[in-house]
């Protein structure tokens, strides 16, 4: 109410500001998760690093057995790579927790794009096969960049077990979309632009997609100072074979697909069917986001139902109920991870989560090496059908040894 001269004036209340409508639909924990400050940057960066991931061995075995002739060279090459991996990675954790992720990410980064660039040159000039190994040996500072997006996660979201879940459903949504597109870009470049146009790709981006991340200082977790109480290794004890027979189940399954498709005459489709598995991961995992947590116990039980199906739709000869089959073990396997992931979350001691990560991540790797040759001694002794026991078998050691924890 205001007086001008001899007029009374009666001013209405200004209107309430009106809040904000929260975001409704399927998608609104995606949503809102995103509309957090400085989230959409260091994803944006996650994301161009992270595809290479399903790029550099593809990209190398086609490179080397290409200029060399030599499918046992390449295999032999990678393998060791692979090694070399689950030795220094969580060594690069332990750095990245200590120290910050821009400060060693980046310098680790460099080694790793420096030893793909010394493997092409190498390939290239008919060097001796010792320099193979060495090259891509030194690919395995490559920092674990899904661990560390986690880890911001986990740092922005502490204080919301919802939200927090939704974030690392679509990290595992992210793993199986890049190693589903990695794979095909990487055939792609290498068998219609030049054998080592999938390597020199696969660096550029991985180099790209890390300067964007760490260039994202906002969201990256504080280093704590002081001594650092507790051990990843020794915390993350009973989860650790749970990642390997989770890891024998992908190599294995993946063996076992290839070669089931081409007794049959199929090899042709055996990329589509292997990408609509992990379609059907990556689906599941972006659903799994926007739905209450289930018990680890209980998506184990899921997905060693779900792994018993491709086993028997092989025994139909027919493509069409394999491809549905796949499809379904897919979707088991993506709650699953997320489960095990948040566990890891919560087991790790404070300030080391992405060396517990990284020790997760390396288990998964060790039990898909061994899948992979498990699974092709059983295809040469028993038959491919035969094989697609072994996934099974795997998935319920799994589930036995949350059993055996509990």
């Amino acid at each position: 109410m205001t007086v001008t001269g001899t007029t009374l004036v009666l001013a209405a209340p200004p209107a309430p500001a009106r809040a904000p409508r929260a975001p409704r639909g399927p998608l609104a924990p995606y949503r809102r998760l995103f509309a957090r400050p400085g989230t959409r940057g260091f994803t944006a960066g996650n994301l161009i690093a992270r595809l290479p991931m399903g790029m550099f061995g593809v990209s190398a075995v086609m490179m080397i057995a290409g200029q060399r002739g030599s499918y046992a060279l390449a295999g032999a090459v990678t393998a060791t790579g692979l090694a070399a991996t689950a030795l220094v990675a969580p060594w690069t954790a332990r750095l990245v927790d200590r120290h910050g992720q821009a400060r060693i990410a980046v310098p680790a980064t460099l080694i790793a794009v420096l030893g793909s660039l010394s493997l092409v040159v190498c390939v290239r000039t008919g060097a001796p096969a010792w320099t193979l190994f060495a090259s891509y040996a030194a690919t395995a500072t490559t920092p674990n960049i899904g661990g560390m997006s986690r880890a911001r996660w986990t740092h922005l979201l502490g204080d919301s077990p919802a939200a927090h879940h939704t974030a690392m459903s679509f990290e595992q949504a992210a793993d199986e979309l890049c190693y589903m597109l990695g794979p095909v870009l990487a055939a792609f470049l290498c068998s219609i632009v030049l054998p080592e146009a999938g390597t020199l790709t696969a660096a550029a981006l991985l180099l790209t997609g890390m300067l964007v991340f760490t260039s994202c200082r906002a969201t990256q977790p504080p280093v704590t100072a002081g001594p650092r109480r507790g051990s990843p290794l020794r915390a993350l004890s009973p989860l650790l074979p749970l990642f390997f027979a989770t890891g024998v189940v992908f190599g294995s399954m993946e063996i076992a697909s290839i070669a089931h498709l081409g007794a049959l005459g199929l090899g042709a489709a055996s990329g589509p069917v292997l990408a609509l598995q992990a379609a059907g991961s990556c689906a599941a995992g972006l659903l799994y986001g926007t739905m209450r947590p289930l018990g680890l116990r209980t998506c184990l039980a899921a997905m060693a139902g779900a792994m018993t199906l491709p086993w028997l739709a092989a025994a139909t000869g027919s493509l069409l109920p394999l491809a549905f089959a796949l499809l379904l073990a897919g979707m088991a396997t993506a709650p699953t991870m997320v489960t095990a992931m948040s566990r890891v979350h919560a087991l790790t001691p404070e300030g080391r989560l992405n060396e517990g990560m990284t020790l997760a991540v390396t288990a998964i790797f060790a039990g898909i090496s061994l899948g992979a040759a498990t699974a092709g001694t059983l295809v040469d002794h028993l038959g491919p059908s035969a094989s697609y026991a072994l996934p099974a078998a795997a998935a319920l050691a799994a589930l036995a040894t949350v059993t055996r924890t509990r």
